[in-house]
């Protein structure tokens, strides 16, 4: 299994092109500096009324399959994890 690590800001009213269809993939760009296309449905569970915005895990198995997308919790300012 391989873990890609990425952040996301998207404002809602960016978002609402691939909730509603019009847009079927999001592009990001993971840590190590590779872009990344995964389906937009798969990020449907994070969206809010103020958009998507958070730091992500996507695992993917060894043929590059989908696995599972995990919201990461982001450190409070000043803190050190």
């Amino acid at each position: 299994m391989q873990r890609y690590y990425f952040s996301l800001d998207i404002p809602a009213s960016e978002y609402l092109r691939y909730y509603s269809g019009a847009a079927a993939r999001v592009l990001v760009r993971v840590q190590d500096g590779r872009t990344l296309s995964l389906p937009a449905v798969n990020l449907r569970r994070f969206v809010s009324s103020a958009g998507i915005h958070g730091d992500f895990c996507l695992t993917v198995d060894d043929d590059q399959r989908f696995v599972s997308l995990e919201r990461q919790d982001r450190a409070a300012p000043g803190v050190r994890a």
